[in-house]
């Protein structure tokens, strides 16, 4: 799994897996969450892997968004 660049410095995200249709989110807890098109709509999955991608907004974005939108922990 990519490590999160955290480029905004206070982000909860510590790493992320994007997939053809999910990303699973690693979070500084440990925790994983799975997000994909069925569970969180293929909008936001899209946005999310743009946003892992580029290292920031992403803990925001879950938290503004998706929030219980995941499919599963892992």
């Amino acid at each position: 799994m990519p490590l999160y660049r955290n480029l905004g410095g206070n982000s909860g995200v510590h790493s992320y897996e994007i997939g053809m249709d999910r990303i699973i989110v690693t979070f500084s807890t440990n925790a994983s969450y799975e997000y994909t098109y069925a569970s969180a709509s293929r909008q936001h999955i899209e946005n999310m892997k743009s946003l892992a991608l580029q290292g920031q907004g992403l803990n925001s974005y879950i938290n503004k968004y998706v929030k219980k939108g995941y499919s599963r922990i892992l």
